[in-house]
């Protein structure tokens, strides 16, 4: 026997992954983008304070982080008005939900989703043996009725909802989501995503119960805080649900010097008002260089937006694939029809000039027969 003893589950995984890391792109093209608008980092950066922490901390990098991530939790909870049992820190909000459906999801077992959602959310499932079931999209939003009636159906463990939506930055109002929640089924938990939240309309976010059986929720330092290379996220649920974390994680998943920045981010409001300032100024400015090439910039709550090219899937990949050979590097939604849309991360003024500048001409190179 030349190769490891692979389990059934794994040799019927298919070899390909969520995403193809930027990096790779370049390495492929010989050279750096001239701007990265594709990942939905923040091109404005961490706060200054956190870079001060994680400054300071290098020099105690010999050490373990705290397993318990202490500081970092007791903040959190009192930023979201809860108990510190309530609150989970874990390596991004990839981390805690690759953990979670390794604690609820044996091979076979329902899984919930958007067609076209979050990938990287069905990465783990599929990893872990479940059963995806997948609703599609109404009007470029996660249909909210159709995911409770298909969980019903399939008596699903988990049902996933990112709100703001990733990859359209669509997004439901507090009301909307409080009435999913009091609709999920006995036996389901919905995984309420806000990575985007922070950059959402006042009354996006809903008021829950953090002792709710019902819904998990995960919030990330790589968005507003800038801090996605450190990767820290956390989690908001019932303290069964919190402790039962303990028997599958990484108990030393998060470095000191990550969580040194994260508990310098958190307590920083005025970078984050900043950062929300900007993003708000770059959408605007999206908007105004997709109504520039006569295409449509969906509303969007989030730190990037979805420009509808105007064509169907086919036709933005070309004027991804044209951009990219500009020297610009973007995403695109993967599932028809959100498939028409190309995704553009906030940026600064100066990527954002460079992005005015090459898509005329990517869009004019898609045009051709």
């Amino acid at each position: 026997m030349d190769t490891p003893r692979y389990t059934p589950l794994i040799e019927s995984l298919p070899a390909n992954v969520p995403f193809v890391g930027p990096e790779e792109l370049e390495r492929r093209l010989g050279a750096p983008f001239a701007a990265r608008l594709g990942a939905n980092e923040s091109l404005f950066g961490p706060s200054p304070k956190a870079l001060d922490a994680i400054r300071a901390e290098a020099a105690d990098v010999w050490k373990y982080g705290d397993p318990d991530c202490h500081d970092l939790r007791a903040v959190l909870a009192d930023h979201m008005g809860v108990a510190v049992g309530n609150v989970l820190v874990g390596e991004g909000i990839d981390g805690l939900l690759g953990n979670l459906v390794r604690l609820l999801i044996d091979p076979g077992d329902a899984v919930v989703t958007s067609e076209g959602a979050y990938p990287t959310f069905n990465y783990h499932v599929t990893g872990f043996g479940g059963a995806l079931h997948k609703v599609p999209y109404r009007d470029d939003h996660e249909d909210l009725p159709a995911l409770i009636e298909r969980a019903g159906e399939v008596e699903a463990k988990l049902v996933y909802l990112s709100n703001p939506d990733n990859p359209m930055g669509t997004w439901h109002d507090a009301a909307t989501v409080h009435r999913m929640i009091e609709a999920v089924p006995e036996g389901s938990l919905l995984v309420l995503d806000e990575a985007y939240i922070d950059f959402a309309p006042e009354g996006t976010a809903p008021g829950i119960d953090p002792e709710d059986p019902r819904v998990i929720r995960m919030r990330t330092f790589s968005k507003a805080h800038g801090l996605a290379g450190a990767r820290v996220g956390y989690a908001i649920g019932d303290r069964g649900l919190i402790g039962a974390f303990n028997l599958v994680r990484d108990h030393f998943g998060i470095g000191r010097v990550s969580q040194a920045g994260a508990l310098a981010a958190a307590q920083d409001i005025d970078w984050l008002a900043h950062v929300q300032a900007e993003v708000a100024a770059a959408r605007d400015r999206i908007r105004a260089i997709a109504a520039d090439n006569s295409l449509v910039a969906l509303p969007s709550a989030a730190s990037f937006m979805a420009v509808d090219c105007g064509g169907d899937g086919a036709f933005a990949k070309s004027v991804l694939s044209g951009l990219l050979t500009r020297d610009i590097f973007a995403r695109m939604a993967f599932i028809a029809p959100q498939d028409r849309c190309i995704r553009i991360s906030a940026g600064r003024p100066q990527d954002l000039d460079l992005l005015a500048e090459a898509l005329p001409g990517a869009l004019e190179d898609a045009r051709k027969p």
